[in-house]
């Protein structure tokens, strides 16, 4: 019998946490690396607005078509080793992209970078999982989304400061030791799991893993989670891994600084709706469906003022639209838990494989349109406020779609736990969770 030799929640639990969540920050900042560097590129490489998009379509195809591998493994083989491998490729890859100088080789650089960024978010959350009690994950989890945000302030400001005083090579360099440090830190400082056996599973035939994987697809719990992940995250990414840094200086005419400095607010904003979505969740799971919907109306609502104002937007109200859209990552979240909701611990790492691929699946559909609707817009010529205005409205479209599937899974959601679950189902009417059985 398995002793715990590590209080759920205790000093270790921290410690443990702490270390993960540290390596999804460097994480963060590498996915968020090419954000203020964006027009350095385009000159660097030569390139145009859809080549540029690319850098970013290109790693985040990587990092969603991982996920549901990603997911077997880590059921398989823990949160250590697939960070420890994440921070060596990580390593690797922003290396070679500080390097490189021809465009296939820095493509092939953010292939790999996309690979080690698949590996780690849904490690860290196995990790919290794994040392936290039932009833504080949710919270556990907003804060490991909320913390790791703070990569993406280092990827602004910091990264932008770097660009002008050090240039290219010496920054991207210089982010990838952070990598190498995090997976040191990894592999003397984290456990697997708190009880007195390492973590040990017995190898699946493939059609055991073939099994587990249609069982977490067929779950409409699951696909309420991606749906979720889908619709919440991507207008926010695209906005702050790619497109937001130019549509604030080219289209709204900002200084380059000011523009930097305005891409820190979404995860200021993050710090702020994350406690209140985790407390919301975990005290009432039932109605979690209301804050993802207020959360894309929220997004909706901005975009359309912005897009609809003639000319040039006020800085208050690009300060709103911002501020509003930040609620998209910690709403993203609740995609996570619906899957720990809906889907016994046994499924945990390929259910939120699969939901995790959702935000990242519109988030590069987003970018790679916008970069193709920027260029037919401006017909080559320096993009301007009505070009970004057109290429943003496909927006629209991601939103309607991801709107009508959520309202189409949260029914058959609830009607499938009802029929086979109706312990669980009754449980979470009253606000509560019951953890299922496989």
């Amino acid at each position: 019998m398995t002793e715990l030799l590590f209080p759920l929640g205790g000093r270790r639990a921290w410690a443990v946490w702490a270390t993960a969540v540290l390596t999804y920050l460097v994480t963060v900042l590498h996915r968020g690396s090419m954000s203020v560097a964006g027009l350095q590129a385009a000159e660097r490489f030569d390139i145009s607005a859809s080549a540029l998009a690319s850098f970013t379509v290109v790693q985040l195809t990587v990092y969603a078509a991982m996920q549901v591998p990603v997911g077997v493994l880590l059921d398989r083989y823990g949160s250590k080793r697939l960070l420890i491998t994440a921070s060596g490729l990580l390593f690797v890859a922003q290396s070679a992209f500080s390097l490189v100088d021809s465009y296939p080789a820095a493509l092939a650089a953010r292939a790999v970078l996309g690979v080690g960024d698949a590996l780690v978010f849904i490690s860290v959350l196995r990790v919290v999982m794994s040392w936290f009690p039932a009833l504080r994950q949710p919270v556990m989890s907003q804060a490991t989304g909320m913390l790791g945000g703070l990569g993406a302030i280092m990827s602004t400001v910091p990264m932008a400061a770097a660009f002008h005083a050090f240039g290219w090579t010496t920054t991207f360099a210089s982010a990838s030791v952070l990598s190498l440090l995090a997976g040191l830190l990894v592999l003397f400082l984290i456990k697997d799991t708190p009880y007195d056996e390492p973590l040990r599973r017995a190898k699946q035939p493939l059609h055991e893993v073939k099994k587990n994987l249609r069982r977490a697809w067929q779950e409409p719990g699951t696909r309420l989670g991606l749906w979720t992940h889908f619709t919440t995250s991507f207008s926010g990414s695209t906005f702050g891994l790619l497109w937001g840094y130019p549509f604030l200086v080219q289209g709204q005419g900002l200084a380059p600084t000011t523009a930097a400095a305005m891409l820190i607010i979404p995860v200021l904003a993050g710090l702020c709706y994350g406690p209140l979505v985790g407390r919301y969740a975990a005290k009432f799971p039932f109605y979690r469906s209301w804050i993802v919907l207020a959360v894309i109306a929220g997004s909706v609502v901005m975009w359309t003022v912005v897009l609809l104002w003639p000319g040039r937007a006020p800085l208050p109200v690009l300060l709103a639209l911002i501020v509003v859209q930040a609620a998209g990552g910690p709403g993203s979240m609740l995609g996570l838990d619906y899957a720990r909701t809906f889907n016994p611990t046994t499924r945990f790492g390929a259910a939120n494989g699969m939901v995790n691929t959702g935000g990242f699946i519109a988030t590069l559909i987003c970018i790679g349109m916008v970069g193709v609707l920027l260029d037919a817009s401006s017909g080559g010529a320096p993009q301007a406020i009505d070009d970004f205005k057109f290429a943003l409205a496909f927006q629209y479209v991601l939103w309607a779609i991801g709107t009508r599937q959520i309202l189409k899974y949260r029914r058959k959601a609830r009607g499938n736990l009802a029929r086979y679950n109706p312990e669980a189902y009754q449980a979470l009417l009253a606000n509560e969770i019951v953890p299922l059985k496989g």
